[in-house]
């Protein structure tokens, strides 16, 4: 099979520069977004415009998607105009999105009875990495069936890890969500330590480096934290809801994921309180002075507010009694716990 032309759905922070590359390697590209503006410089470069997911397909050797929550992920798949339906005998469909597993495999068995190749392949690498075209891609099927689109997967990443079954790069994901995810809240907390200690947090960045202490996350995303950039390179919305889905798998295996409890529980507190549509560092935001947060267009006050009305994050993941934080912002918890993370009062 030639592959001549490509389709690709959700040209947002990732899905725009992706894309880029793929139009940089020759390849004749349609693209679809919800809001049109977001593909403007695409369509300037000579992509082509389609108004959805299926008039994107039509005549598509291979279907990205990249978007934002498995539930819009199930929509453009496997909905009555769905890419199940509307893409051609023979394309590969393949999902860049971090979704559910079980949705993978779900969209993976749907798109073989209809003669189609379906495949997940989440990506780590952040917007710099999209950028760059240095992604690392995370691919739930064999080396061997993924070869006739190795050449357009290449285009716009450095790595790729094979998991030789549905769902498996989903999995592997989540995986490193969680990591990520507790590695953050692990240099929020050393910061904070150290702000407080009244030392110099950009020297203990330094120390943490140069020992078993950092992490990829201390290293990429601390210093825009200490300069108070918290422009998104991945949402913290996003990685809120990734960690949902790492906690929705956890309960379906019985097991236990403390680390990534308590980052949902901060990362949830964050975007209940303005942050959703922040990047990531601003996780510790948390840590600091009602009055900062202030000015970064966070609002405290919401908290209250969201543990009255139901709140939906999108995950799947059953969090129970109102997303109760383990930071607390001064409350007792009953069971005489009090936690020093804030200094709020509400």
């Amino acid at each position: 099979m030639q592959i001549r032309k490509i389709a690709f759905i959700g040209t947002g922070i990732m899905g725009a520069n992706i894309a880029g590359h793929i139009m940089d390697a020759g390849y004749d590209l349609t693209v679809h977004n919800r809001t049109k503006d977001k593909a403007a410089a695409l369509l300037a470069r000579g992509a082509h415009w389609a108004a959805s997911p299926a008039e994107a397909a039509a005549d598509a050797d291979v279907v990205f998607t990249m978007v934002g929550y498995p539930s819009d992920v199930e929509d453009v798949y496997l909905a009555t105009d769905g890419l199940i339906r509307t893409a051609k005998k023979g394309a590969w469909l393949i999902d860049l999105t971090t979704s559910s597993p079980q949705l993978a495999r779900d969209i993976h068995d749907a798109a073989e009875v209809e003669d189609k190749h379906a495949f997940d392949c989440p990506v780590t690498g952040g917007e710099q990495g999209a950028i760059d075209g240095t992604l690392t891609l995370i691919a739930g099927i064999s080396q061997q069936a993924a070869a006739p689109v190795l050449p357009v997967l290449e285009s716009f990443s450095s790595k790729i890890f094979y998991f030789d079954q549905p769902g498996g790069g989903q999995t592997a994901k989540l995986c490193n969500q969680v990591s990520l995810a507790s590695c953050m809240v692990g240099y929020a907390d050393a910061l904070a330590l150290a702000e407080q200690s009244g030392i110099d947090a950009e020297k203990v960045l330094e120390v943490m480096a140069s020992g078993t202490g950092g992490s990829g996350a201390s290293k990429t995303l601390a210093p825009k934290s200490l300069a108070g950039d918290y422009k998104p390179g991945f949402l913290a919305e996003h990685l809120r809801k990734d960690i949902g889905l790492a906690l929705q798998r956890s309960e379906d295996l019985e097991i236990t994921l403390p680390g990534a409890e308590t980052a949902f529980t901060l990362f949830d507190m964050l975007c209940q309180i303005g942050g959703s549509r922040m990047g990531t560092q601003a996780l510790t935001l948390l840590y600091q002075e009602e009055a900062t947060c202030a000015v970064a267009g966070l609002d405290w006050s919401l908290l209250d507010q969201g543990d009255e009305d139901e709140h939906e994050c999108h995950c799947g993941h059953d969090h129970g009694d109102g997303h109760e934080c383990c930071g607390g912002h001064g409350h007792d918890h009953g069971d005489g716990h009090e936690c020093h993370c804030h200094d709020h009062e509400h």
